[in-house]
């Protein structure tokens, strides 16, 4: 395993690449934590190990305001992490040992995984959203996002979730995105892990994401919450079947 910094926009994103035992040269998969996570939580390790056990590197990317990386979280935007992950891209093209690449993340990353797949389609041989949380900006226009009710047109300077203060730059930043646009630009293999008794992201999400994209597989995990809690071996076993498909 590999531990660094990655600059990008002024700041330190930190960085984790982890390659099968034995990896010369073969497949990376970039993988992204959520709303609120980072790289250490148990089902994107468990994500990670999956993919090592298939023969493929990982590069655990945290984004602005999150883990180990700079930034504040309050201060962090959809915007940010697009800018972020694209910088991360361009740190995984330049590895001479990557064949091909892969993109997965979690929840909100499941959303910058369907953005960043739709702006740089060409690179990925194959998509992977988990719970992809891509109600977010929906629910911004709406004026009813994380427990919060607010005039769309009016959007206060702060919101909080549980404990945690956002900015309402957030919301504002979320409003103008639309991830329809991103799904018709990716035509390649897209894989939807989603659990089906998820209170965070309805279920519903992912299958009407799987009917909008060209060529999408959807694998449902029977009775998992919206971050697999106690489903983490069903959730490895889905990523290792499908990750057949990547090595």
């Amino acid at each position: 395993m590999k531990e660094f910094y990655l600059n990008s926009d002024g700041i330190r994103l930190h960085l984790k690449l982890d390659k099968p035992e034995g990896f010369d040269k073969g497949p990376l998969c970039i993988l992204i934590h959520g709303f609120t996570g980072h790289i250490e939580e148990d089902h994107i390790i468990a994500a990670q190990k999956a993919m090592n056990d298939c023969g493929i590197a990982v590069l655990r990317a945290e984004m602005y305001g999150h883990g180990k990386s700079e930034g504040e979280f309050k201060n962090h935007t959809l915007y940010k992490w697009v800018s972020n992950a694209l910088d991360v891209l361009n740190y995984a093209k330049s590895l001479d040992f990557v064949t091909d690449l892969y993109l997965s993340g979690h929840s909100q990353g499941g959303l910058l995984t369907m953005l960043i797949g739709g702006m740089c389609a060409q690179d990925f041989k194959a998509i992977m959203p988990l719970s992809p949380a891509w109600m977010i900006p929906e629910e911004a226009r709406k004026g009813c996002m994380l427990g919060n009710e607010f005039n769309p047109k009016h959007i206060p300077e702060k919101l909080f979730f549980g404990e945690k203060e956002l900015s309402g730059n957030y919301v504002r930043i979320a409003q103008t995105i639309h991830a329809e646009d991103a799904i018709k630009q990716y035509e390649g293999p897209v894989y939807i892990i989603h659990g089906d008794a998820d209170e965070v992201v309805p279920y519903s999400y992912a299958q009407k994401a799987a009917n909008l994209y060209k060529n999408a597989s959807l694998i449902p995990i029977h009775g998992a919450d919206h971050c697999f809690s106690m489903h983490l071996n069903e959730l490895s076993n889905a990523i290792k079947t499908i990750s057949k498909n990547f090595s």
